[in-house]
Formats: C-alpha cells, sequence, structure tokens
C-alpha cells in the first residue's frame, strides 16, 4: 500500500513537472514571438502611410528592402511618391498637408529641415533599433543607406593611386581628372590630398582646401554633376583619373578599378514630416529599416548598404568583400559632416561660385 501510495505520488509530481515545462515552454515561445511582433502590437493595420521618395532605383531598394517586409510584418501599406526635395517638404509643411508620412532627406537637406521646424523629432524607444552605426541614429532621422565617393583608373593603368595626395599628383600620376562639381565633395578631396588627417578634416579650413583646388583645377577636364559621366569619361580614356560613385562598378567593372581608401562616405535618411499622422506605425517602419535582413534584400537591388552592425555576417564572402561597412573597408572611409556644412553653407556657396567662375 505504501508503494502504490509512493508510485501514485511520483507520478502526480511528473505530471505537474511536466505541465510546469510545457507552460514555461510556451511562455518562452510567447516572449520571442512577443519580441519578434514588438513593432506590430497596438498598430492600427488598417492604415496607409505615405512616403516621399526619390523614385526610380532608389524607390525600388526601398520597397524591396523594407516596404515588403514591414507590410507582411504589420498588413500597413506604404504607398511611394517621388520625386522628393527639401522644397516639397517645405510645402507640405506650409500647407498645413499632414498627410505624408516620411520623407527621404539627403544628411544635408535633413540638417536643414530640423532647423528650419520641418521634421518631427523621432522617438527612438518605440524604433527600438537592432544595432546600427551611431551615425544612423539622428534625433530627427534614421540613416538607412551609406554611399561613398572613391578614385578610379583603367585597370590596365600601372600607376595606381592610394590616396588623393597621389590623385593631386599629376608629375608621378600623369593624365586628366574627373572631380564632382559640388563643394562638399570637392572641398575634403583637397584637405585629404594636401594631407588633412580625416579625424581633422573638420572645421573645413576653406582658405587650404581652395589654395589645394587651384593646384589641380587645369588638370580636371571634367567637374561632373551625374555620377554616370566620370565612369564613362574612365571607360573612353577621356580621363586617366576620377573621383566616382563606385556602386555600378561593384556590379559590373567595366575594365576599372577603385580603391576604398580615404573614400568619402555620406549617409541618407528618413525622416518625418512635421504634424504627420499615424507617429507609431510610422515608427515601426523605421525600425525595419535598421535590420540587416532587410538591408540585405535591399542590396539586391544596388550595392549601398544599411547601417546595422550586422549586415556582413548576413552576405556571401564575394559581397561582403565589397561591402562600405565592413569591419575591413569602413575605418578605410572618411565620415561626412552635415552639421558643418549646413551651418557654414553660405559661406561655402559664395567661395564655391567665386572658384567656378575663375577656374
Amino acid at each position: 500500500m505504501k508503494l502504490k501510495r509512493k508510485y501514485l505520488l511520483m507520478s502526480m509530481l511528473l505530471i505537474v513537472i511536466v505541465a510546469l515545462t510545457a507552460c514555461g515552454g510556451n511562455d518562452s515561445a510567447n516572449n520571442e514571438k512577443k519580441e519578434d511582433n514588438s513593432q506590430s502590437g497596438g498598430l492600427d493595420s488598417s492604415v496607409t502611410l505615405r512616403m516621399l521618395e526619390p523614385g526610380g532605383e532608389s524607390g525600388n531598394y526601398v520597397e524591396h528592402g523594407f516596404i515588403n517586409a514591414f507590410t507582411e510584418k504589420t498588413g500597413i501599406k506604404v504607398e511611394r511618391e517621388s520625386p522628393t526635395s527639401l522644397g516639397k517638404l517645405q510645402s507640405v509643411v506650409k500647407a498645413g498637408d499632414t498627410s505624408y508620412n516620411l520623407i527621404e532627406m539627403s544628411a544635408s537637406n535633413l540638417e536643414q529641415a530640423v532647423g528650419l521646424g520641418l521634421v518631427e523629432e523621432l522617438d527612438w524607444d518605440l524604433i527600438n533599433p537592432d544595432p546600427i552605426f551611431d551615425e544612423a541614429k539622428h534625433p530627427y532621422g534614421v540613416g538607412y543607406q551609406y554611399f561613398n565617393t572613391v578614385m578610379a583608373w583603367q585597370a590596365n593603368n600601372d600607376k595606381k593611386p592610394e590616396s588623393w595626395a597621389d590623385f593631386w599628383d599629376t608629375k608621378n600620376f600623369p593624365g586628366k581628372r574627373a572631380l564632382p562639381d559640388w563643394a562638399s565633395f570637392a572641398i575634403p578631396l583637397a584637405l585629404l590630398a594636401d594631407g588633412v588627417s580625416p579625424d581633422e578634416l573638420y572645421p573645413i579650413d576653406l582658405d587650404r582646401a581652395f589654395k589645394k583646388l587651384e593646384e589641380i583645377k587645369d588638370d580636371v577636364s571634367i567637374w561632373w554633376d551625374t555620377g554616370g559621366v566620370p565612369i564613362q569619361a574612365l571607360v573612353n580614356g577621356e580621363v586617366e583619373y576620377a573621383a566616382v560613385w563606385p556602386a555600378t562598378l561593384i556590379a559590373d567593372p567595366q575594365g576599372l578599378e577603385f580603391t576604398f581608401n580615404q573614400g568619402l562616405l555620406k549617409m541618407a535618411y528618413f525622416a518625418v514630416p512635421k504634424g504627420a499622422k499615424n507617429f507609431e506605425e510610422t515608427m515601426a517602419f523605421l525600425h525595419e529599416l535598421t535590420k540587416a535582413e532587410n538591408q540585405a534584400k535591399a542590396m539586391e537591388i544596388f550595392p549601398y548598404p544599411g547601417p546595422s552592425l550586422n549586415l556582413e555576417s548576413t552576405l556571401s564572402d564575394g559581397v561582403a568583400e565589397q561591402l562600405i561597412t565592413s569591419d575591413e573597408n569602413y575605418p578605410k572611409h572618411v565620415l561626412d559632416d552635415p552639421k558643418w556644412w549646413n551651418e557654414n553653407a553660405d559661406e561655402v556657396n559664395k567661395r564655391w561660385q567665386e572658384f567656378q567662375l575663375n577656374r
């Protein structure tokens, strides 16, 4: 009888343990599910977010990588509208139009928009970002895409520059050059060529920069304002060296080479127009911009990466080798300071226009 009671007690204890384990397992699964869905809980899936974006491949990049993932997770649709500009944002806010939820902006335009009171401060607790680079966490914008400017040349050219000082050295690296016709690109390159270290680039020494630009202006046959121009000039042999945006060369080198050394690194952002509705749903979309898997998906359209610290681990070796933000390549770049450019825009524009007239 005692033995029978002992077995009965043991059986009951076993049942309790199994039940508690099952409950614990369910709690764990529920917690994981809750964490996975933390951005969709309590959201209104019936709303549609409106987005101003650049259009073309850039718009496809956003939809392929981020919009599709967001809609699949939350049921919330996102309507794209292009093009986007600071002027468009100004007109929307001035008109009291609160129907736009998101706008894509360059870093410099974002700084201007903040100064003009055109964008909402973000709630980073609601965004709850995955691990990302610090420069992507702006109080008024989420950085979603890096792009860079590097030096390039024909692969069969024996004289291969390794720095902007080499690029400026027309004696040892002879031939015509192509440089961007934008102050915020050309001026930092000139200072790097003059030996300024990346960590001392800002605040910009304009006198020193323009003095260095004077040294090379006679050897610059193309001042470009469209990314395809310098690449085509290199392919055609119109110039021997050029500052380029290298994204297209990663997929199709076209007989050219480039280096990440001293590349200029800039970032594009998504911000929220002043007075926009559906703030929590918008913050949930911004969360998707921080996810490595979404950024990897977007890179299937073109290879400009997002800011995830985990992106490299999601890519194949061949793709990771050309990743701007890889552990190897990111330190080779010089990060832009859009706040400085915005604060000094009037003086820079005046000096740049004078330089343009006299080159």
